[in-house]
């Protein structure tokens, strides 16, 4: 792996992007070559390659809106008057903290450093700390799930319509936000099973919520994943000694219901309901992570097919 830094990318991308930008959009407004290299610390040779457009640019952070409007703010500040060259540094400064945040200059980064890829860095953002960490290896975590789910023999067959999702909550997670899992679930397609995106917080409603419900009586079980309710699959279940849990399957009071059954019931490794109108029968299996649940999933299903 080659290790760069994100302010590597600001040098060699970022600076010399702008500064074209900020070259022609000074040239539009009447400003001599000369003016502009002094306003820049650049060349006037350097200007007239700039306005001639020879000059090579980043896409990615020159078609950014907010890289727009802070080449237009600068330009106009400039030629109005209004804005000096501190306030200036100030403004491109900020578009710089923009553009790290999730924005182009972490996507070129991800793309010179692949190992980056899928894990929601915001190195830039926050720095390396606890919880930076945490989110780092909750994401790796459901990241790895969802690959063993798509390569187990029999997975295929028990992702219901509504696709699966998996997912992983913080150790201190209190909301949905706080559980990672795959945008836009994993779906089946011509017997296979399809991951279509890495995971992101946010991005599941009711794992993350059969999760948070377990995580507040039993906060050992941070993760689950969801399958069709499969009466093999819960008679394998209950042939390892799991007693699955039935629950209604309404939405209404969804969370807060989960949260008291397993106040009553204590949570199980495998909790189902067989849908309503509208509703499409599934079932949950769940683990101390999310890899967790999966190999328990896995362990079910040839179980459950020789039941077939």
């Amino acid at each position: 792996m080659s290790l760069q830094l994100p302010s590597e990318i600001v040098v060699e991308r970022f600076l010399p992007t702008v500064r074209v930008l900020l070259a022609r959009a000074l040239d539009e407004r009447g400003f001599t070559q000369q003016e502009i290299a002094d306003r820049l610390g650049v060349t006037q040779a350097a200007v007239s390659r700039y306005v001639s457009g020879d000059a090579d640019i980043e896409d990615r952070i020159a078609d950014d809106p907010h890289t727009a409007r802070t080449v237009e703010t600068v330009a106009d500040g400039f030629e109005s008057g209004t804005l000096d060259e501190y306030e200036a540094l100030a403004e491109l400064s900020a578009l710089v903290d923009e553009l790290e945040d999730r924005g182009p200059i972490c996507a070129i980064h991800e793309a010179e450093m692949p190992a980056l890829a899928g894990l929601g860095c915001d190195l830039c953002v926050r720095g390396d700390d606890d919880r930076l960490r945490a989110e780092r290896e909750v994401l790796a975590d459901v990241r790895k799930a969802a690959r063993l789910f798509a390569r187990t023999e029999g997975t295929a067959r028990v992702v219901p319509n509504v696709g699966t999702n998996v997912g992983t909550a913080l150790p201190d997670a209190t909301d949905h936000a706080d559980v990672a899992a795959i945008p836009g679930r994993i779906y089946e397609m011509d017997g296979r099973v399809e991951v279509p995106a890495n995971p992101e917080f946010g991005a599941s409603r009711h794992v993350a919520g059969t999760v948070l419900a377990a995580a507040a009586v039993d906060s050992t079980v941070r993760a689950a994943i969801n399958v069709r309710t499969d009466e093999a699959l819960l008679d394998a279940a209950r042939d390892r000694g799991f007693d699955p849990l039935r629950v209604d399957a309404g939405y209404e009071d969804r969370d807060s219901r989960l949260r008291e059954r397993f106040r009553e019931d204590g949570v199980r490794p495998v909790v189902y309901h067989e849908g309503a109108f509208g509703i499409e029968p599934i079932t949950y299996v769940l683990g101390e992570t999310a890899v967790d649940a999966v190999r328990r999933l896995g362990d079910l299903l040839p179980a459950a097919a020789s039941d077939r």
